[in-house]
């Protein structure tokens, strides 16, 4: 009994290792991290440059309408996103050939051993093969994004996530990409259409995702079968 326990115990932790490998986490698709938060303005020395008006961290521009400009700023993006794709091929070809050979012609030393012996071959290849693909994809939605960073030409890199907990389970939105500040509306909103490298999952975690991934066992033998 205590050698087939120790015959079994090497594919038992096999299986193990291999189940808790099928439930490791994807990681996210958008750019971490995916929120930011200002400096302590408590922590930062205030300078005296003018009477009325204070610039500063956190205030607006005399002459400017307030927009998202500073690491830590939110703005709101407007998902509309709808892509048509379709793709078709097809491919076609033949070949034909065909060979005959008469032995009347030789010597009469070896006609009567080639007596009836002609010969004649053909041969034909055809190919005729037709494929196509179609996908349509619609995702609409609002989410508010923190700015993680400011490049040097003043465009934003911006992103966030939000959570949604529904029927023991959670449902993530998470939005990453740049935006350039004068894109923004005057209601803090921009559309994703005018986002660059734009970043956007949808995505779940629960046992109502769970079960619509495959199983570990099921990818393996997916994988080794040859048909």
């Amino acid at each position: 009994m205590t050698s087939r326990t120790l015959r079994l115990a090497p594919w038992v932790a096999v299986t193990v290792l291999a189940s808790g490998c099928a439930q490791v986490p994807r990681e996210p698709l958008v750019h971490q991290p995916m929120t930011a938060r200002a400096d302590n303005m408590a922590s930062m020395p205030r300078r005296a440059n003018g009477a009325i008006f204070q610039d500063g961290p956190g205030g607006s521009a005399l002459f400017e309408d307030r927009r998202p400009r500073n690491v830590g700023d939110i703005l709101t993006i407007v998902i509309s996103e709808r892509v048509n794709a379709s793709k078709n091929s097809g491919a076609s070809a033949s070949r034909t050939g065909s060979l005959a050979a008469d032995f009347a012609g030789i010597p009469k030393l070896l006609g009567s051993l080639l007596d009836g012996q002609d010969a004649k071959l053909s041969g034909g290849n055809k190919l005729d093969a037709k494929g196509g693909a179609n996908a349509n994809n619609t995702f609409n939605g609002v989410i508010t994004v923190t700015v993680v960073d400011v490049m040097r030409n003043g465009n934003l890199l911006v992103s966030g996530e939000k959570q949604m907990g529904i029927n023991q389970g959670t449902e993530y939105i998470r939005f990453s990409g740049v935006v350039n500040p004068r894109t923004v509306s005057g209601n803090n909103t921009v559309p994703s259409t005018l986002v660059a490298d734009a970043r956007i999952e949808y995505t779940a975690k629960g046992y109502i995702d769970e079960a619509q991934h495959m199983g570990w066992m099921q990818r393996f033998f997916l994988n080794v079968m040859p048909f």
